[in-house]
């Protein structure tokens, strides 16, 4: 990122709320290392995202009810406990009401091999638009993947009018679902035009890339989205977001 975009604003991003443990099945790295990562990072805030139960490696269903164990402070760091759900079909995620409930947040996105099976970007758009319907999803994670076309205006209004935010996702510019980069921009463009609300993520699988925000951090000022827009910006403004006390 560069420094005329980062002194356009007073501060730098201290949340990270898309971060994947060992648990997920092809991430590296243990809750505590993260902390320690995020720690070192100056970050305030890290959401433990591991994937929903039916992407193939995940972990199972009793897996989220137990994250009431791990501390909500681990050195200094707040530890938001939740799930990147997996979108099955119109309304539908792969994580239980019931348990979902017992969350922090729920992110939910469009996985291969997870049992969603919408061919035509009408299909893909109106499961999307269903799930940002439930209120205790909050984050759609990175809704510009080119493997699932959606209707962007579209889901952007109903962000605005659902109060769900959409993630601009730092790995979807550095090696991640490949050609997302084009919808990425086209995205923010439009939650700037309208007033969405913006999760800025870096979908960390290893320490090392917790808090790695810059390139999508880059994207949504060029967008020139608001910075009381971004949710994600520290853990006040997430724990507002998430509706949770401090």
């Amino acid at each position: 990122m560069t420094t005329e975009l980062v002194m356009n604003v007073s501060m730098i991003l201290k949340a990270d709320l898309h971060i994947h443990t060992i648990a997920s099945g092809h991430a590296f790295s243990t809750v505590n290392e993260i902390a320690a990562e995020a720690a070192r990072k100056g970050l305030e805030a890290v959401g433990i995202a591991d994937h929903g139960p039916a992407l193939p490696g995940s972990p199972h269903h009793f897996y989220f009810p137990c994250l009431k164990f791990i501390p909500d402070v681990i050195g200094g760091v707040r530890i938001f406990k939740g799930v990147e759900a997996n979108i099955l079909g119109r309304g539908e995620v792969d994580l239980a009401e019931s348990l979902l409930e017992r969350l922090d947040f729920a992110i939910a996105g469009f996985h291969d091999h997870a049992g969603y099976r919408g061919e035509t970007l009408e299909e893909h758009t109106e499961a999307l638009v269903s799930v940002m319907q439930n209120p205790m999803i909050r984050i759609i994670a990175h809704p510009g993947n080119p493997r699932f076309p959606i209707d962007l205006e579209r889901v952007v209004k109903t962000a605005v009018e659902t109060g769900t935010a959409l993630e601009i996702n730092n790995a979807s510019f550095i090696g991640s679902r490949h050609g997302s980069e084009g919808n990425c921009r086209e995205i923010a463009r439009l939650c700037a035009r309208f007033g969405a609300p913006v999760a800025v993520s870096s979908d960390a699988h290893i320490a090392q890339a917790v808090g790695g925000l810059d390139a999508a951090l880059e994207v949504v000022l060029e967008a020139g989205i608001p910075w009381d827009k971004i949710v994600t910006r520290d853990l006040a403004s997430t724990l507002a977001f998430l509706g949770l006390e401090k």
